[in-house]
């Protein structure tokens, strides 16, 4: 019997169950695909305590990577004993399981080089950070990017793929220990929000011209500092709201402080086109692959463990990448 990680009602992370389920053959283009990894995504929270809506009961986690068991006739795109990826938002909803069927179109093939555990860990991460650095802006080296949550996931891989394009890193952290980590991988100057104002500071470092872009995964108590500290006609880039959603915001707000551009972008629009999916992937795995991008992962639980793995990611206890091993 395989077992699931499901909730049946919105809340705080004892709602999650670790169950039973059945795990029936692949129907007309799917895959049954048993998992080697999972990943544990900021993103997961929102699904649990209602914040994306969806029908309950469901399962949980939306990225994986693992091994294909069987294939349905119509499948063309991987074959059995493929090691395989994914990601994406309802269409991948349920990867935290043992075994499961899905659709074989958001699946990715891996590399020799990548491990099931290294894709767990970046595969929505890593492409999460290529749309960033490779189609949000067109960045220049010596620009300047404010950083938020600079040691999670995300902010590791993004400051070390600016460090290969030239790209100056501030980023912030709430710890003297996430600023070593930060640091570490590529982060030029650190702004700890604990103590420090983080606009006036990252005006202090830019000599009063502010900074040309905002990555912002952490939304409601960082937003106006974010605004604050951009240059005139600056990109605000909304990626997550950690600390909540954004609420009562006029745009006239944007032509006050500078006439700056704001975009809150989703993955599932920058990899719906499975060419640009590709060639974003292509990128990411291009890069650890050859060692230019160090995946982190600082993290590891038995997937039993969800419920304390999401108190860890909700109390900021984590650095890096978060996986689930089975």
């Amino acid at each position: 019997m395989e077992h699931a990680i499901r909730f049946h009602q919105t809340g705080g992370p004892e709602v999650l169950r670790w169950e039973e389920v059945d795990v029936a053959g692949p129907g007309p283009g799917q895959v049954r695909l048993r998992h080697e990894a999972v990943g544990l995504n900021f993103a997961d929270t929102y699904f649990r305590n209602g914040t994306y809506p969806i029908p309950l009961p469901a399962g949980m986690g939306v990225e994986a990577a693992g091994i294909i068991e069987a294939v349905a006739p119509d499948v063309t795109n991987v074959a059995v004993g493929d090691r395989v990826t994914y990601t994406g938002f309802l269409n991948t909803l349920g990867a935290y399981s043992t075994a499961r069927v899905i659709a074989a179109a958001p699946l990715i093939k891996l590399p020799e080089d990548i491990s099931c555990e290294t894709a767990a860990a970046m595969t929505m991460r890593g492409l999460t950070s290529a749309y960033l650095m490779r189609r949000i802006h067109d960045f220049k080296a010596g620009d300047t990017v404010l950083l938020h949550a600079a040691a999670g996931g995300v902010g590791l891989i993004v400051s070390q793929w600016a460090r290969l394009l030239g790209i100056r890193v501030i980023g912030t952290v709430s710890t003297e220990e996430k600023a070593e980590v930060a640091r570490a991988h590529g982060c030029d100057e650190i702004i700890n929000y604990s103590h420090e104002d983080v606009a006036r500071r990252a005006r202090e470092l830019t000599g009063g011209r502010g900074v040309d872009v905002v990555f912002d995964s952490v939304g409601k108590s960082t937003f106006m500092a974010s605004l604050d500290s951009l240059k005139r006609r600056g990109l605000m880039v909304c990626v997550g709201t950690a600390s909540g959603p954004i609420e009562g915001f006029n745009p006239q707000i944007l032509a006050m402080k500078g006439s700056l551009y704001l975009t809150r972008p989703a993955l599932a629009d920058y990899i719906a086109d499975p060419l640009e999916k590709a060639e974003l992937a292509g990128e990411i795995f291009g890069h650890v692959a050859a060692g230019r991008i160090k995946i982190e992962i600082n993290q590891r639980y038995a997937l039993q463990d969800a419920v304390q793995a999401h108190r860890d990611l909700e109390s900021r206890k984590t650095t890096g990448s978060s996986i689930f091993t089975l």
